[in-house]
């Protein structure tokens, strides 16, 4: 189950606070970095803003439930915000950060470094 959390330090012109829903992730890690994998469903390649901002990784999505055909009779799907903060490990390249996004499930590759990167050293 996603959890509720309220943004800090910003509240919008009508002094209301802004809740966002927190998504389940999974991170993964391998020789060349990590993957995380952050569930966010309905959410599409536009309703996603990933920011690095002094060492943290900001990981930010919007769904957007009207629909076109006409007013509601019954809804319990709603419009909502997804936010997930992670401070980024010094091993991670964050200029070679990637991300896509498939069936609502947003997956971010940060690499490592060269000099994080596992090598052998050769013996002479």
């Amino acid at each position: 189950m996603n959890t509720l959390e309220t943004k800090e330090n910003s509240l919008p012109a009508a002094g209301r606070r802004i809740e966002y829903l927190t998504p389940r992730v999974n991170l993964h890690q391998d020789g060349e970095g990590f993957t995380l994998e952050l569930e966010m469903p309905g959410v599409g390649k536009d309703g996603v803003e990933i920011v690095v901002e002094e060492g943290k990784l900001i990981l930010a999505g919007h769904r957007n439930t009207e629909s076109a055909a006409g007013a509601s009779v019954y809804a319990e799907r709603s419009t909502c915000d997804y936010r997930r903060v992670f401070d980024l490990d010094p091993s991670v390249d964050a200029e070679r950060i990637q991300a896509r996004i498939e069936q609502g499930v947003l997956a971010v590759h940060l690499p490592k470094v060269e000099t994080a990167k596992p090598r052998k050293i050769p013996v002479s």
